[in-house]
């Protein structure tokens, strides 16, 4: 694959008629997206069954909300390996991780040649560049998206710094909104611009834009220092404890995603729950919001969320930030 284009590409809505078109097949068959023929099948299989007694979720269904919020996802996306996590029998069932492109993969998804991978590592990863590369994962059961914080082909220089707000057992929402609202504090003190999103399950991340100019280990130190900071003034929240059964249920502020081909799950992807629930990226303001939850969305009623508000995120996407020292 040849490096991406120094400015991400435009793409398009699927057409009424393209969704019409979708809508019209039987379980399986070919369908024409922006110009390219993506195969699709058991498309009436349930993936995800319904919440607060609402329908289940087909597998169509997910083909459709793929495609029809490729135009927000694909920037996150298109110019980057991407690790699957999948459950092509549901979400009721065990998922996996999958990294490596398939044989039986069509010719026109694209793919990145890790070239430094050592004997048994995926030499091949995924790149979704296209509304029709969209579809294909959803067909292909990928519930969830998860993006290298690194563009092709300098993976070693990630351009997001992550910040994992990971709740356990003991903390309640109104906990996890403190660290966030104490993260939120600390980088306008520093004066470092970064955005929130919810994760569609319980957790809320923060991804902070980064020159492609560090190394993991900068990011993964900077992130660190700043989260211990936070966590200093809220002592009875958070556990410094690598093994869930080991933090009493208290939250773990995780800075160790900060690292080459590890992964948090993309703005607009599903989560593998009831109802289908999405990431969501949120304004700042937000987490005052008395009615914020973090499954707040879900693919049935995102649009006019898109709609009124857009993404919040976006204009972070290539921000050549520096990071303050700490």
């Amino acid at each position: 694959m040849t490096d991406p284009p120094a400015r991400p590409p435009g793409w398009d809505f699927p057409t009424d008629d393209e969704l019409a078109a979708l809508d019209e097949l039987a379980d399986e068959g070919l369908w024409a997206l922006g110009g390219i023929e993506v195969k699709l099948t058991n498309l009436d299989k349930v993936l995800f069954p319904g919440r607060h007694g609402g329908p289940a979720t087909t597998k169509r269904d997910l083909v459709r909300y793929a495609a029809s919020v490729a135009p927000f996802a694909l920037p996150y996306l298109y110019d980057r390996p991407v690790n699957l996590n999948r459950f092509p029998n549901g979400v009721d069932t065990d998922g996996f991780w999958h990294k490596a492109v398939p044989s039986h993969a069509p010719q026109w998804l694209s793919r990145w040649h890790n070239e430094g991978a050592s004997a048994g590592d995926t030499e091949w990863y995924f790149v979704v560049d296209s509304p029709a590369a969209m579809a294909w994962m959803a067909n292909y059961g990928a519930i969830e998206l998860n993006p290298w914080t690194s563009r092709i082909p300098a993976v070693r220089r990630p351009t997001w710094a992550l910040i994992d707000l990971d709740p356990g057992a003991k903390t309640s929402w109104d906990d996890l909104l403190t660290l966030a609202r104490l993260h939120r504090t600390a980088l306008e003190h520093l004066d470092v611009r970064a955005g929130a999103k919810v994760t569609g399950k319980r957790g809320i991340q923060i991804w902070v834009p980064v020159a492609p100019r560090y190394g993991f280990d900068e990011t993964r130190d900077w992130v660190e220092k700043l989260s211990r900071a936070v966590g200093a003034t809220v002592p009875d929240l958070v556990s410094w404890k690598w093994s869930k059964s080991d933090r009493s249920g208290l939250a773990r502020l995780d800075y160790t995603q900060n690292a080459v081909n590890k992964t948090l799950v993309a703005p607009w992807s599903t989560r593998p729950a009831a109802g289908a629930p999405v990431s969501v990226p949120i304004e700042w303001d937000e987490l005052d919001d008395p009615e914020l939850a973090s499954d707040r969305w879900t693919i049935r009623d995102l649009e006019g969320r898109l709609a009124e508000v857009g993404d919040p995120l976006a204009p972070l996407i290539g921000l050549d930030q520096e990071l303050p020292p700490l």
